[in-house]
């Protein structure tokens, strides 16, 4: 599989703007983790930290159910990696997860909160609340939180990514 990026218009209103930058930082994570076995995928950046591809994509998937179910529309259906025993779980992983469970559940978690985002304006009100403040987020607030989440993870991306194998680099993306 292929990963195609897309880069977000340059003169887009608000929110095709929002949402294509949101979608090109998907898919860059995903394009950092395209051709590695699992093993790789499941590799620690550097000791002690337990940083991985596949746990940064367990991770989004959470931060995605987190913001677009939980604080969005006000459904918590629970973590579907951390526990209260273990708030780190995203990031534990063991021999026996693999990258298809991993990249389905994050894929999957992506297209509900496009369902959910879809039925939002971005000066609406989260129906739920988040872990931080009793306070409700705009839908504006949580796109832009959500790309600087990427963004920062992707950072970390790069790195052990090239610590894998070397590969390095922001390639250009697809051109429409």
């Amino acid at each position: 599989m292929t990963t195609q990026r897309s880069e977000p218009a340059l003169n887009a209103g608000e929110r095709t703007m929002l949402e294509g930058w949101l979608d090109c930082h998907r898919q860059t994570l995903a394009w950092k983790c395209e051709g590695l076995t699992d093993a790789q995928l499941r590799t620690a950046s550097v000791q002690p930290s337990e940083l991985s591809l596949m746990g940064l994509v367990r991770h989004m998937a959470e931060v995605e159910r987190g913001w677009f179910r939980k604080v969005l529309v006000g459904d918590d259906p629970g973590p579907i990696y951390y526990t209260e025993e273990d708030q780190d779980g995203d990031f534990h992983l063991t021999e026996a997860d693999t990258w298809a469970e991993a990249h389905a559940t994050w894929q999957a978690e992506i297209e509900i909160a496009r369902r959910h985002a879809a039925g939002f304006a971005l000066d609406d009100l989260s129906k739920g609340k988040s872990s931080f403040t009793d306070e409700p987020f705009s839908l504006r607030w949580i796109y832009t939180h959500m790309i600087e989440e990427y963004a920062r993870h992707n950072g970390h991306a790069d790195l052990i990514r090239e610590r894998i194998d070397g590969a390095t680099g922001y390639r250009p993306v697809a051109e429409d």
